[in-house]
């Protein structure tokens, strides 16, 4: 089975050694997306909720692209700098899924790419 690269400049560019989303067979990993604006491919201003909804965002264009939405997604990851937000963030991802939601974990970690806050990578089914 080949792969097949998934690519938008409705996404934030890569910023190193790897691509926006990556198609086997029926399954699409979409690398991890920090919020960066796609047309300034700089962060967003603002609080943690700023920031999570424009990596929402980002993940949408890119499963768009990939001819799906985030309703396909059958597994997130989210890396959080500060897990107090957890609430936040939550409320947030609610805002642009529905039941039945997709598999998730949540990691607070050290730091993320340009000192995000929020990270979030996923596996979308086609």
């Amino acid at each position: 089975m080949t792969r097949k690269i998934i690519k938008t400049g409705d996404a934030p560019a890569a910023i190193g050694p790897y691509s926006q989303a990556v198609r086997h067979g029926d399954t699409v990993f979409l690398s991890g997306q920090i919020p960066l604006d796609p047309s300034t491919m700089q962060l967003v201003e603002g609080d943690i909720t700023a920031q999570a909804h424009r990596v929402f965002r980002n993940l949408s264009a890119v499963c768009e692209a990939a001819g799906s939405g985030l309703d396909g997604i059958v597994k997130l990851t989210i890396y959080m700098t500060d897990l107090r937000h957890f609430a936040q963030v939550n409320e947030i991802m609610a805002e642009y899924f529905s039941e039945p939601y997709p598999a998730r974990a949540t990691v607070e970690v050290s730091g993320l790419p340009l000192g995000a806050e929020v990270e979030v990578e996923a596996v979308l089914g086609l």
